[in-house]
């Protein structure tokens, strides 16, 4: 009965992401390669520290980027280095797996490494309930979420990950970060940091998308 049940889960998990990751256009295929990049979001990032900067002494700011830094730390070596060699999951794109030929791949790009949990999702989702904590903004933690969501999502888009494999590592991501904040609280005091110019991390944000956007329609 338990074998029957998780074999139907996989196949329902197979069969959701041949549906998403079969709806592709060009213009799609341009804006998530480039969404899924990690230098393209370095100006957001950027405007976390300012933020932070604007709103706290260089003691806080320091304590809580360490804290942004143990979340993603943790996030991402709980994926790739704890829990995917256990679990040994071909990724769908991967040229061992039966279903690679059904996948629709972004320039030809397969990955042969494994996919449960995505490192993508356990990082956005830990950096997204972290910002949630510190700044309890509610516009930043909708824009922030709904950036981890779509960041995440760019990974069915791209072939290299089951929706479980994203649910998995958002959940991973967000325990990292609730007990990172609980450690900061702990040992420092720190409840949240003020949201004055918290506004500054959502419009660089959506500059950067405008920016992806523009790009993608230019050569999608």
């Amino acid at each position: 009965m338990t074998s029957e049940l998780f074999q139907s889960l996989m196949e329902t998990d197979q069969n959701v992401f041949l549906y998403l990751n079969g709806l592709y256009t060009g213009f799609g295929d341009y804006f998530m390669s480039t969404f899924s990049g990690k230098i393209i979001w370095v100006p957001m990032y950027a405007s976390v520290l300012y933020v932070l900067l604007k709103n706290a002494n260089w003691k806080e700011t320091l304590c809580c980027l360490i804290a942004i830094a143990l979340t993603i730390t943790f996030a991402d070596q709980m994926c790739a280095t704890v829990i995917r060699p256990v679990v040994a999951r071909l990724r769908p794109c991967s040229p061992d797996n039966p279903i690679s030929e059904l996948v629709h791949l972004v320039n030809g790009k397969r990955s042969g490494s494994f996919s449960f949990p995505s490192c993508h999702a356990s990082n956005s989702f830990g950096l997204a309930f972290m910002l949630m904590y510190l700044f309890r903004n509610r516009r930043l933690t909708l824009f922030i979420m709904l950036w981890a969501v779509v960041n995440s999502y760019s990974r069915i888009y791209l072939g290299v990950h089951y929706p479980t494999d994203l649910l998995a590592g958002a959940i991973i991501g967000a325990v990292g970060a609730t007990l990172m904040y609980f450690l900061l609280r702990q040992l420092t005091g720190i409840k949240r940091v003020s949201d004055k110019q918290a506004s500054v991390i959502i419009y660089t944000g959506l500059l950067t998308i405008l920016g992806i956007s523009v790009y993608a329609l230019i050569y999608g």
